[in-house]
């Protein structure tokens, strides 16, 4: 179904494919991907000393006598973390298989079929990367593929039409499953804050959805590189399925890179800066990266949950009073996604830019 209202929220500069490039014989990666900026990407991951990501068994949720510790665990997750794990989360793993087959097959697609499906110049979604801004800057040794999801009269329906059938029915249905997965720990959120339920039901319950499909291709110099630069996600919640086993995704806690070990057919959950102001800072969106592989690819996809389009952001009512006030400004939806899109990426600091200093106004 074409799109009548596309919101076009943003345009990175179009780049080289990674995955093409790694392809060739190469010893030393091009100067545009040395990262000397990156903090040494090597940590040992089987480190037992390392705290690990909490887990959280949704299922738990579900028995009376188990469910007030489950959310205890939740919001020590989100307060303290920014990440956990979803295990029991009701995904099957059929879909999940399903899901996996269809986008290893799509990274596989000939160079000529993909570029049917690049970024075009005005435009962040296809196959490219994002927050690209300048032709100067530096560049993740990874090729992704960008797409709006929900809802549906956003959807550019021009490029979701020319996916593989397979593909495209596999995303329609994974959009739905993982939509009811995300609203259902927004909903024990809204518990654990002691927010209004409605409020958040009313934020998200229409929000946009987007999909990045993530590729990873194995480098000859892996310490010398980054797979995805630092940062924390803009949105409110991400979901994240890792499609293979070879870890990557590190989390900043406490001065370290601690990295995430994937558990079979969980999802990685982790909070974004729109939840950081809406619990006005009692949950906390945490940097993260991906490394690469040398011998290893890495595929991933993540799906990103935002309020409404047409809402306005800033700390939820419910949760402001004279002795809480307000630690963010407010803005519109569209206008904070065009602005977060329309920079490079640089940790926190787009939502160091959205606090409240020294007393100022919270109406932006």
């Amino acid at each position: 179904m074409e799109s009548t209202t596309e919101v076009n929220l943003g345009k990175s500069i179009i780049v080289p494919s990674v995955q093409q490039l790694s392809k060739e014989p190469i010893i030393n990666i091009p100067a545009r991907y040395v990262r000397d900026d990156q903090e040494d990407p090597l940590i040992v991951s089987h480190d037992s000393s390392l705290p690990s990501v909490p887990v959280i068994d949704l299922e738990r949720l579900d028995v009376e006598d188990c469910m007030n510790s489950e959310l205890d665990r939740i919001h020590s997750a989100c307060k303290d973390w920014g990440f956990f794990q979803v295990v029991n989360h009701g995904v099957s793993t059929s879909l999940l298989e399903e899901i996996r087959t269809q986008i290893e097959s799509f990274f596989k697609l000939p160079y000529e079929e993909k570029k049917k499906l690049w970024q075009q110049p005005n435009h962040q979604e296809g196959f490219g990367q994002l927050f690209v801004v300048s032709d100067e800057q530096k560049l993740d040794w990874s090729d992704m593929f960008f797409i709006t999801t929900q809802p549906h009269d956003i959807r550019r329906g021009d490029l979701f039409d020319k996916l593989p059938t397979k593909l495209r029915g596999a995303l329609e249905t994974y959009s739905i499953e993982v939509k009811k997965l995300a609203m259902t720990i927004l909903g024990y959120m809204a518990k654990t804050l002691k927010m209004d339920a409605e409020e958040m039901r009313e934020l998200f319950n229409d929000g946009v959805q987007t999909m990045r499909m993530n590729y990873y291709p194995c480098c000859p110099e892996p310490d010398k590189t980054i797979g995805i630069t630092p940062h924390s996600d803009a949105d409110a919640l991400t979901v994240v399925f890792q499609l293979n086993e070879t870890e990557g995704l590190q989390i900043r806690k406490e001065g370290r890179w601690i990295p995430v070990k994937p558990l079979p057919n969980a999802f990685i959950v982790n909070i974004g800066d729109i939840m950081e102001i809406v619990s006005n800072g009692i949950y906390r969106s945490i940097e993260h990266r991906a490394t690469v592989n040398s011998t290893k690819e890495r595929l991933s996809i993540a799906t990103f949950h935002s309020s409404n389009i047409n809402s306005e952001l800033g700390p939820a009512p419910s949760l402001i009073d004279p002795d809480n006030p307000a630690n963010f400004r407010r803005i519109s939806m569209e206008k904070y996604r065009k602005e977060f899109f329309a920079r490079k990426l640089d940790g926190k600091s787009y939502l160091d830019f959205m606090r409240i200093e020294n007393g100022e106004g919270n109406t932006y």
